[in-house]
């Protein structure tokens, strides 16, 4: 990994910003993109070694495209470039709000779309390697996370059929499925009564979060192989093998016993705190409230 330039969305938290730190340590130059520029300015006076922060919406093929333009003047190529940045949006089908739904696609599809479509010509000149955050929830899809689970299918998908196009330029595609690691997104979901029970009637050994600096490692360490997949924790790729028996009957049991609970709680919570709110975490929320303001 030593002197590889590695741009990275959502670069501002969780676990973008904890990989960076990973990076460094092994020699490499992180690129953090991400929408809010004060977390950026944070994790680059966090870190030590050589970085550069770019603040983008990946909504924007235009932003994308300027942010990689950035990297290229100041470093001359691009070796990997991580399309990271995601939100989530919350609630049953007949109550979570029909915008921030959408928006959850367009930041986990669209916005994974533009990112490598901007880096892709510098990727291929160094024969690189795309690496896309996908997710647990590509092929396990619990109840009221429809957009989410929706949208990590899509970038998995998206994956598969870009490594086979991709190959025959030199360029490696590897999809990142992680489970439940601490960051803001897992921790704002938790403020919700409903995300709660969501998350106490999966298995056991489903509940345990890793530390994002645990999770960067592993990351990492997919990077310098060029994996096509890699699993955070690595017991997850038993889970990927029984993907089909995951939305069997018996399989989605308890989730079935619990989804009446789950849309109960987040009724409840329409009458406190309205729909933009109890379908978006709070840092989205504050986004959207600004794009509102601004139009």
């Amino acid at each position: 990994m030593n002197g590889l330039i590695v741009l990275i969305t959502g670069g501002g938290s969780g676990i973008g910003a904890a990989t960076a730190k990973v990076l460094q340590q092994h020699g490499a130059i992180p690129v953090l993109v991400d929408c809010d520029a004060a977390p950026l300015a944070q994790v680059a006076a966090a870190l030590d070694g050589e970085i550069l922060t770019i603040a983008a919406d990946v909504t924007s093929l235009a932003q994308c495209e300027h942010a990689v333009a950035q990297t290229l003047a100041r470093f001359g190529r691009i070796d990997i470039v991580w399309a990271n940045a995601g939100i989530a949006a919350f609630g049953p089908l007949a109550y979570t709000d029909p915008a921030a739904w959408k928006r959850c696609i367009e930041v986990n599809v669209c916005g994974v779309f533009n990112t490598v479509r901007a880096a892709l010509p510098a990727i291929q000149q160094s024969r690189g390697y795309v690496a896309v955050s996908a997710s647990l929830a590509s092929f396990a899809h619990p109840p009221a996370v429809s957009a989410y689970a929706a949208s990590k299918a899509a970038v998995e998908a998206m994956c598969n059929a870009w490594r086979i196009e991709l190959a025959g330029h030199g360029v490696g595609v590897g999809v990142i499925h992680a489970a439940w690691v601490k960051t803001p997104l897992m921790t704002e979901g938790s403020q919700h009564p409903a995300f709660v029970t969501l998350q106490e009637t999966t298995p056991a050994v489903l509940r345990k979060a890793m530390e994002a600096d645990a999770a960067a490692r592993l990351i990492v360490n997919g990077f310098a192989r060029r994996a096509r997949r890699i699993w955070v924790p690595g017991w997850i790729r038993v889970l990927h093998w029984l993907r089909a028996w995951l939305h069997t009957p018996l399989a989605e049991r308890e989730l079935l016993r619990a989804a009446p609970k789950i849309e109960q709680l987040f009724v409840e919570g329409l009458a406190t705190s309205g729909v933009k709110a109890s379908s978006q975490a709070p840092r989205e929320l504050t986004r959207s409230e600004a794009r509102a303001s601004q139009n």
